[in-house]
């Protein structure tokens, strides 16, 4: 009831508001369709960019993803529910360059983000995005190369200290929760789940050369040549998948086709029978027609696939949180900080869950973003220690 006394109260303010800006000739509003998406409204004249294509050469994402209700023409105060404080109402007055680089599978997010940031009215703000994994993302950033770091696990010990040889501290966000897909191709029949032990029967380094057919893993399966897709050892997912499965980050078995960009893994799981793969769901959902999901079985909940609700429930054994990494020095610079805010408003949140990902609570990413405004630097995940949103939104303190 309070909700909808909420809403109805909101409908009611926005109606006075919109025939008040009618009434003194500004305000205008602009409905744009940004490339491959649903159309929104925005507080200005918004034009509509050009997709950053993804690849692991940087591209300039000026455009793509859904567009949404913006942050341009609100004020810099939290809302209720959510947060837009610090995105400011004055887009088109900033300018610069941001750089982005790391994980493919935060790629899309920030692909999104950085397109409906221009969208919103920053023409001026050259945000470019690229993907050469976790690991290439943390070695440019800790060399004070980029601004911003995509990452689809924890920086490490020794990241943190090449950072600091560097003089680079880093403020670190969550930004979504995602579940690493295990894939194959359509045709492959005989495959709907896999367990936790098979797969690491099948991807542990003593499986190179020995295990090689299918009715090795299970002998109900077929006696069929396995044909493995992975990622490679720079990808966040890979050291996330090792360590999950194999016990053990960075143990896997080397003769797989490995790449750091997930659409060329989508291709080959999708084109070859008998396949297997593993990354980020998104990938999946993008891909969903030529793929095959497969469920996974920890022998606690069953067979389980990952969805929103058994991601975001930690059901789903492969669940995972997503980060970007943002360098303290450039956190300064007005651009940076806007995007950064945006990245974390409810303005652009939504799409988090449009592009294959599971967004977090509002309150919650305003606790972040919060985080984000005081310039908390450092890593809350030391390593080996268990991951809680607790931990970003203070209250685990």
């Amino acid at each position: 009831m309070r909700s909808s006394l909420f809403v109805g109260k909101w409908l009611f303010l926005m109606i006075v508001s919109s025939m008040i800006l009618v009434a003194c000739g500004g305000g205008t509003t602009t409905t744009t369709t940004s490339p491959g998406g649903d159309s929104g409204s925005t507080g200005a004249t918004a034009t509509t960019g050009v997709a950053g294509q993804t690849g692991t050469q940087p591209t300039v994402a000026t455009g793509g993803g859904d567009t949404h209700p913006t942050a341009a023409g609100t004020t810099a105060e939290a809302t209720e529910g959510g947060a837009t404080g610090g995105v400011p109402a004055n887009l088109g007055e900033l300018s610069g360059n941001i750089e982005i680089d790391g994980s493919s599978t935060v790629l899309p997010i920030s692909e999104a983000a950085a397109g409906e940031f221009k969208n919103a009215g920053a023409q001026n703000v050259n945000v470019t995005v690229a993907s050469s994994g976790t690991g290439g993302g943390f070695e440019r950033f800790c060399n004070g190369e980029i601004e911003i770091s995509d990452a689809s696990r924890p920086i490490r010990a020794e990241e943190i200290q090449t950072c600091q040889q560097n003089n680079v501290e880093f403020i670190e966000l969550p930004v979504a929760l995602d579940g690493v897909a295990v894939v194959t191709d359509p045709d492959t029949q005989f495959l709907e789940c896999l367990t936790v032990d098979e797969l690491k029967k099948i991807w542990e380094p003593d499986a190179e050369g020995n295990i090689t057919t299918w009715n090795q893993v299970r002998p109900s399966f077929p006696e069929e040549e396995i044909a493995l897709f992975g990622p490679g050892t720079q990808s966040g997912t890979f050291d996330y998948f090792t360590d999950e499965v194999v016990g053990e980050e960075g143990a896997s078995r080397a003769d797989y086709t490995a790449s750091e960009d997930d659409n060329v893994l989508v291709q080959g799981v999708s084109g070859t029978q008998n396949s297997l793969g593993y990354f980020g769901y998104a990938y999946f959902e993008e891909n969903r027609e030529q793929l095959k999901l497969l469920g996974v079985n920890d022998g606690k909940s069953g067979c389980v696939q990952p969805t929103a609700e058994t991601v975001n429930n930690g059901t789903y054994p492969l669940s995972r949180p997503l980060f970007i990494y943002v360098s303290k020095e450039a956190a300064q610079r007005a651009e940076v900080k806007a995007f950064v805010n945006f990245y974390l408003s409810r303005e652009f949140t939504p799409t988090v869950n449009e592009v294959g990902y599971v967004a977090m609570t509002d309150p919650q990413y305003q606790a972040i973003q919060q985080r984000f405004q005081r310039n908390e630097t450092g890593t809350e995940l030391a390593e080996g220690k268990e991951f809680s949103l607790d931990l970003y939104t203070g209250k685990s303190r």
